[in-house]
């Protein structure tokens, strides 16, 4: 019973790695189509959604049959049932990244707006973040996970400076006024992005850990490393 939990294990780990795969595909996909101005790029990214809608699915009824099969314990008990929130976390960067490409075709209708400022780095902020608290989900690393938590504060800063930039546009051309509050929106996006990673972040530091780092209590583990 024991190796086939870890069977079990393995396997939801690696469809986990495979959800975040797509999830930072999603948001490549999505920055490329806003630099490139690429609309048939846009639609492709959008009607792609639903694969991973059906991954998700998948994850939760891996969870599902662990819990019901094998009655883990301790930090597998965590892990299985963390998982079936961080899924939905996943999928819902993927369903950010479709936001972008749904304001891309919106911008791609009208001349371009020089200020884009930090919308690639912020994709790029977005997707290290991806990457490093996916790998510390895997591994249930909390360290790494607490690492991820101080990613986000760049990718603020990002957000900061951008919505400055294109405050600056709207005050002085009336006429950008669209356009900008459609890249605003883009910012936005990556921003909540951000904030998707991190939720998962907190939920790696109570798998690995047993600490519940929610709701304030971050602050209080930070002072205790």
């Amino acid at each position: 019973m024991h190796l086939h939990l870890d069977d079990a294990l393995a396997t939801l780990s690696d469809r986990m790695l495979y959800l975040g795969s797509m999830a930072d595909e999603f948001i490549a996909r999505s920055v490329k189509a806003l630099t490139e101005r690429d609309s048939a790029a846009a639609r492709r990214l959008i009607a792609e959604d639903e694969a991973v809608d059906q991954v998700e699915l998948e994850v939760d009824r891996m969870c599902m049959d662990i819990l019901s099969r094998h009655h883990p314990i301790a930090s597998d008990l965590r892990f299985v049932t963390t998982a079936m929130k961080v899924a939905p976390e996943l999928e819902r960067l993927a369903d950010l990244a479709c936001s972008v490409c749904e304001r891309v075709l919106d911008l791609n209708e009208e001349p371009e707006l020089a200020a884009m400022v930090d919308l690639p780095q912020m994709a790029r902020r977005a997707r290290a973040m991806l990457a490093s608290v996916t790998d510390a989900m895997v591994r249930r690393d909390g360290m790494a996970a607490r690492a991820t938590l101080r990613m986000d504060d760049e990718l603020d800063a990002c957000m900061e400076r951008t919505f400055s930039a294109l405050l600056t546009v709207m005050t002085t051309d009336p006429a950008a006024v669209p356009r900008a509050l459609r890249l605003l929106m883009v910012a936005k996006n990556f921003e909540r992005m951000g904030d998707h990673c991190t939720n998962i972040a907190e939920m790696v530091v109570y798998v690995a850990e047993g600490q519940v780092i929610r709701h304030g209590g971050r602050q209080t583990q930070k002072g205790t490393e």
